[in-house]
């Protein structure tokens, strides 16, 4: 079986969005700041080249995401690379590369947590900062959402029914 996950450890660039499908399904979006360094051996300088990654996070693990990680935060990212391809109103053609992830947490290289287990009836009841009002916001006006049980396709995968209808990424 040919698997396609990717462990991607970076700085998020901006504070993870929560939005929520038509369905009730949360779902995170951020951005991944990546550092590659090398030496150059022909010139013997140190190199450095920066790569973002958009990264989706779906269902409960959306809300612990956005309730848990900020902007700078060292995060390792796990997760299946997807291209996503759409048409501009224009008519040109367009695609993407990007994460879907199964699995986020902070890097403890230079920080520590302390871990606490989410209970679902505690979610946003209580902002801990202002930034997190709209969060709690959209969370009460939002049905609890349902996670969708995984169909196994003909030909192999699974599908996860996150059918998306908003631009990729």
């Amino acid at each position: 079986m040919i698997d396609n996950n990717v462990t991607v450890v970076g700085n998020i660039v901006s504070d993870p969005e929560l939005r929520f499908t038509a369905g009730g399904t949360a779902l995170a979006r951020l951005a991944i700041a990546h550092n590659r360094r090398w030496r150059d051996r022909s010139s013997g300088e140190q190199r450095e080249e920066t790569s973002f990654l958009n990264i989706q996070v779906w269902g409960e693990l959306a809300e612990h995401v956005c309730e848990s990680l900020r902007r700078g935060d060292l995060a390792v990212v796990v997760g299946r690379l997807e291209q996503r391809s759409w048409e501009t109103p224009q008519g040109e053609k367009r695609s993407t590369v990007g994460i879907v992830a199964s699995e986020v947490s902070p890097s403890l290289r230079w920080a520590t947590c302390q871990v606490q287990k989410a209970q679902r009836e505690q979610l946003y009841q209580q902002p801990q900062t202002a930034q997190q009002a709209p969060v709690e916001q959209a969370y009460q006006q939002q049905p609890q959402p349902q996670q969708p049980q995984p169909q196994y396709q003909q030909g192999g995968g699974y599908d996860y029914g996150y059918d998306d209808p908003e631009e990729p990424f």
